[in-house]
């Protein structure tokens, strides 16, 4: 379903914003649903705003964490995002109609192999937590009653318990290879983690004409 570009619709260019890796791949069968084909890989082009297939449609290529952001304050109208990235932002001024259901992933608590993890969580007790996602961990310890000193950390996050650095980490898990070759194991399933599409309330109402068919076309290819 290409974007209504017929005289008898309002010509705006529409704004996507999308982060590189497995979110790009993954949205590139909605965008084709939805008659839109990026004319440039991000992999491998250095350009940050991508145009398409359409004139008025373009991609801006941002950080993952970024993406809500973009859309929130207009620069973009509408994204993808994973779901802990909305927890972490706090989504305002988003609507966000659809569970695209991809980049599928699980939040996780992880401790290194051996560590009495039962024990460090009873009631009262109090733990040191490395994560990038301080607002979902705080959340998690805080209903079952255990105290943790957060530690904010953007990047190798196995990395802080093997140096002494926290006692447990809470990061997302795909396959858990990861995790494995560092010596730790997932004790605690916090959420299920999948993306999201994110439109801009502002950009909904003035470009309803052209954003419409795109979020119905998303939500078509998800219903498949």
């Amino acid at each position: 379903m290409a974007v209504c570009l017929s005289a008898g619709c309002l010509v705006t260019t529409i704004t996507i914003a999308l982060s590189k890796g497995r979110i790009f791949d993954e949205t590139l069968p909605l965008l084709a649903a939805a008659g839109i084909v990026p004319t440039e890989n991000p992999e491998t082009s250095r350009k940050l705003i991508i145009e398409t297939n359409q004139p008025h449609v373009r991609v801006v290529i941002v950080r993952a964490t970024d993406v809500p952001t973009y859309v929130q304050y207009g620069a973009a109208d509408i994204g993808v995002a994973g779901k802990d990235v909305l927890i972490e932002h706090g989504g305002e001024g988003l609507y966000a109609p659809l569970d695209l259901e991809i980049a599928k992933c699980r939040m996780m608590v992880a401790v290194p192999e051996g560590f009495d993890y039962a024990n460090a969580v009873r009631q009262g007790a109090r733990l040191k937590v490395a994560s990038k996602y301080v607002k979902t961990a705080r959340e998690h310890f805080a209903s079952k009653g255990v105290h943790v000193d957060l530690i904010k950390l953007y990047g190798s996050m196995e990395l802080a318990p093997l140096a002494g650095l926290s006692d447990a980490i809470v990061d997302l898990v795909s396959t858990g290879g990861t995790l494995k070759a560092n010596k730790l194991v997932a004790v605690e399933h916090i959420m299920d983690i999948s993306s999201r599409l994110v439109v801009n309330q502002a950009s909904l109402k003035v470009k309803r004409e052209t954003l419409q068919p795109i979020i119905d076309a998303f939500a078509g290819a998800v219903e498949k």
